[in-house]
Formats: C-alpha cells, structure tokens, sequence
C-alpha cells in the first residue's frame, strides 16, 4: 500500500510539476530514511537535484533512480560527509540502481550493500564523482561483485572515486562506449578497474594498488557486445597487487594471478603506456587469449594490436602466482621478466625491460605444452597512436 501511495503520489506532482528545477533536500536523521529519500528519487523532474543531509544513513533497503537528468548529490565538498550505510541491507541487490540518462552521482558514500554498490544500466552520459564504495571488513567472498559499475551505456566518466573490497571489480565499465575512468584509487579489490566488451575507453591518473590485479582488459564471449577494443591505459600507479584472489569460484576474475598489473585478455588495439609499475609478483603487464570453453562461434579469443610503451617497471615477477610459475621464475634467476605474454595474437612492447613468452601460438594449445622463452617484441613501426576520448562539454562542466 506504501508503495502504492508513493506511485500515485509521483503521477500527481508530474502532472502539475513547475517549469523550473527545484532541490529536493532529505535529511538523515529523518525516522522514515529509506522511504523519504526513495520517495525523493520518485518526485523528481529533470534537471532537479536530490540534495542529501550530513551524516551516517542506515538503510535497510536499496535505492533506484530512473528519472533523467537528476542530480544526487551528498553534503560536503568529498565523500565522507554523507554515507550511505547498508550493512543491515535486507535484499541482495545494489545499493543505488540508475536507470536513466543525464544523471550526476556526486559526493557520497555507499558502504556494505549486499550486491553491487552503484549500478547504472543503459543510463547514457552519467557521471560518477568524489564517490566512496566500500565494504569496511575489507576482502572477503561474500562482499558485492561490483563496486561502481556502469554498463550498457554511451559516454560514461567515473572520476574520483575510490573503491574498496569488491569481490569482482571495484570500478568496472562494460558493453559501454566512450569511457574516461580517472583520478581514483582502487585498492583490495579482485580487479582494481576492469574495462570489459566495451569500444573507446581512456583508463589515466589512477591508483590500482593492494588488488589482486590492478587493471583489467578483457574482452568475452556470450555477451551481447563483443569486439573490445581501443582501450588506452597510461599515466596510472599500479603497484604491490598482492591481495589474495577472493572472487567466488566460477567467476572469470577467479582465475586473475595475485600479483597482476595491467592484464590484457582478447581485446584488440590497446595501448599501455606512461604507468609506473612496481611490486606486482605476478608481471607488471600480461597479453594473454582467451582459453576457456565457450560456444559463441562470433567470439574473437586472441589479442591483437597489443601495444605497451614508455612505462617505468619495478620490481615485478618475484613471485607468480599461476601453475609453475615458481619454477618458471626459478629458472629465471628468481623472478620473470615484467612482461609475460602468452604467445597468441599479436602484442608490440618498446620497452628497455624483458618480455617472457610462454609460446603458445593459439588458445588451443593447452597450457601444459608451454614453451617460456625471452622474446624481443619491439617494433619501429608503431601503429598509429589511438584518439583520446572526448565526451560532452556538459559532462566535463558538472566535475569542474
């Protein structure tokens, strides 16, 4: 019956909505918290923005979005002042589900939710900024999959923001087009970033460190976007990716060596360049085919113009953490080469630090016939360098 209420509610403020936008402001010592700040998400309008109180929020139920061009916007100039707190979460949802296109999601906290912390789906232009996603116990299995995570869309910026502890990817954009994640710190996570079946994606100024791995590329089948490709990946810290893999078994991110950088899976065109890498056990860079079973006869399993370049390699390769790997680093002196290709596809590196090729020529080839050999992949004819990415000047305007 509440809900019932709140719809016929909406349709009647709607209907006789004023031409200009209005900020709807909700408190969170407020007894009925959840409801009010639903119920505010509801009543809505374009171009409104949804203003939320100081303090701790303890919700016990998920939120949801799907009005267009709302701002939801937390107190404070950061994430700290406003915390969305979900640890006594009764459904297994997301925290926060956006639905809909021209949406600011500006200066809050989401802690604890049972399933993803932020999710937009087909919500074209959103913006992501000064957001905190955290589960507070830090890694563990049964914290949600995705921290922020935006798919389905076009033109998407996720720009300082920091995630903590999600058992799949702590910022992950998929079958999305026109990405700029930036400015953000992904720490103890599966994956730090992960940027999945999507075209025309800038990864830059982040900090992917104390992951698993760090970032990810990767491209998979049975989906209905595939083809993954012109992804840049440069000027980002990714050091000491050493958090134990906790994905739930079953899931792709499972199978991510402890110790990875920058791991790149079945996507074609792209670049890595301009990072600093250190402490990363596993290598700082890994190019790698598909090599799971799937029945898509459309899928593209091999990386193709693969180009890493003009990064600063740390200490990598001390410790990796994939079947034979400490034999392999053994044979090696104690430690592999920074980058570790697995032979298939086509990948370029111009760097002044060594590449370890496992010589496995195509994603058939099992694992177990591996071939690992120092290889020279530097080429003097580069191919030309991918655009940046360019989103709409309105997008740019609400970070400023």
């Amino acid at each position: 019956m509440r809900f019932h209420m709140l719809t016929l509610a909406a349709a009647a403020v709607v209907a006789s909505a004023p031409v200009h936008a209005k900020t709807i402001r909700v408190n969170a010592d407020d007894a009925s918290a959840n409801e009010s700040l639903q119920e505010a998400l509801i009543l809505a309008e374009p171009g409104d923005v949804v203003e939320l109180g100081a303090g701790t929020w303890k919700l016990t139920d998920g939120l949801s979005l799907d009005v267009a061009g709302v701002t939801l916007r937390g107190a404070g100039a950061g994430a700290d002042g406003t915390i969305l707190d979900f640890t006594e979460q009764r459904g297994a949802g997301e925290g926060l589900l956006v639905t809909s296109d021209d949406v600011f999601l500006t200066s809050f906290a989401v802690l604890n939710t049972r399933g993803d912390g932020i999710k937009s789906k087909g919500a074209d232009r959103i913006v992501y900024h000064q957001l905190r996603v955290e589960w507070t116990a830090g890694p563990k299995e049964t914290n949600g999959a995705y921290g922020i995570y935006p798919v389905e869309s076009t033109d998407v910026l996720v720009d300082s923001v920091y995630v903590r502890g999600a058992s799949d990817a702590g910022i992950y954009v998929g079958q999305s087009k026109n990405i700029v994640v930036r400015n953000s710190i992904a720490t103890e996570n599966v994956a730090g970033i992960e940027i999945e079946n999507s075209y025309d994606a800038d990864v830059y100024d982040n900090i992917a460190f104390r992951n698993t791995g760090g970032i990810l590329v990767f491209d998979l089948p049975s989906l209905p976007m595939q083809g993954g490709h012109n992804v840049r990946v440069f000027d980002n810290v990714v050091s000491d990716n050493s958090t134990p893999n906790f994905a739930p078994k079953g899931n792709i991110v499972a199978s991510v060596p402890t110790g990875t950088g920058v791991l790149v899976m079945a996507n074609r065109n792209v670049e890595v360049f301009d990072n600093l890498f250190d402490q990363n056990g596993t290598a700082n860079v890994m190019i790698v085919g598909y090599r799971y079973e799937h029945k898509d006869p459309k899928y593209q399993p091999l990386p193709r113009a693969i180009v890493v370049r003009d990064n600063e390699h740390g200490k990598a390769g001390y410790a990796p953490a994939f079947p034979g790997g400490a034999e392999m680093a053994a044979a090696f002196g104690g430690a592999i080469p920074p980058v570790l290709w697995d032979g298939s596809g086509d990948a370029i590196v111009n760097e002044g630090v060594g590449v370890l090729s496992l010589n496995l020529p195509d994603v058939a080839t099992p694992q177990s016939e591996a071939k690992p050999s120092p290889v020279d992949l530097r080429r003097a004819d580069l191919p030309p360098a991918l655009p940046g990415i360019v989103l709409p000047a309105a997008m740019e305007a609400k970070v400023r």
